[in-house]
């Protein structure tokens, strides 16, 4: 039993302890994670019925993944540069409801505007201390889909009704988006990088319209960073 508590304490200490590229080096690291969005003055969504009343669905983020790679330059031991690219899921969502009308009922389930773009974020590191690292830069990021996507089952006079939406509207939306991230990082030794963001959105989404719909992410991977 002693033999095996040091062995696990062994690996823990291999685990935590940090490492730190040398100063002009590169590191590539490919990285895979997920994804939690939601877009700036998203409307509640409103449901009319035919005796003139409405029905307005609160918001809510909806989540997706993210997958890319980084390539990382190390200035100084304090500061290093990083380019990547990745492709993300965004977008906004709206609360699952139970809907109920005249004697029908239906439950809405996974409503929600669905965003695929192609990012290219460049961001400078600040490493505090040895593995931690403050960010901060600008991303660019490329539209690749923009589809409304809904579920509804439910049941009226004795009938079961399915109803699936999958509407595409990527032709009302900007083909590029401008956003600046920030975050943090903490590289193990492994070395294993844990990277959390949060991408703040500069542009609207929508082509037209009079809302500023501006995307608003926030992103958590892991990768694996290794020298070139």
């Amino acid at each position: 039993m002693r033999k095996l508590m040091m062995m696990a304490a062994m690996m823990v200490t291999t685990l935590t302890a940090s490492a730190q590229f040398e100063p002009g080096t590169f590191s590539l690291q490919p990285k895979l994670g997920g994804t939690g969005a939601m877009m700036s003055d998203m409307p509640k969504l409103p449901l009319n019925f035919p005796d003139g009343s409405q029905l307005n669905i609160d918001k809510e983020p909806t989540g997706g993944f993210i997958i890319g790679a980084e390539a990382e330059y190390q200035l100084t031991p304090m500061l290093s540069l990083a380019a990547g690219v990745n492709y993300a899921q965004q977008g906004s969502g709206w609360k699952d409801t139970k809907i109920a009308y005249n004697g029908a009922t239906a439950d809405l389930k996974d409503a929600k505007v669905e965003l695929g773009y192609v990012n290219v974020p460049v961001v400078a590191n600040v490493y505090l201390f040895k593995g931690f690292a403050l960010k901060a830069g600008v991303q660019l990021g490329f539209l690749t889909s923009a589809k409304v996507k809904a579920s509804a089952e439910g049941e009226e006079n004795g009938f079961h009704h399915t109803l699936e939406l999958d509407e595409d509207i990527k032709s009302g939306c900007n083909k590029t988006d401008i956003s600046i991230p920030v975050g943090l990082s903490y590289q193990f030794k492994v070395p294993i990088v844990i990277d959390a963001r949060y991408n703040i959105g500069l542009t609207n989404v929508n082509k037209n319209g009079d809302r500023n719909s501006k995307n608003q992410v926030f992103q958590i991977t892991v990768g694996y960073k290794f020298a070139l």
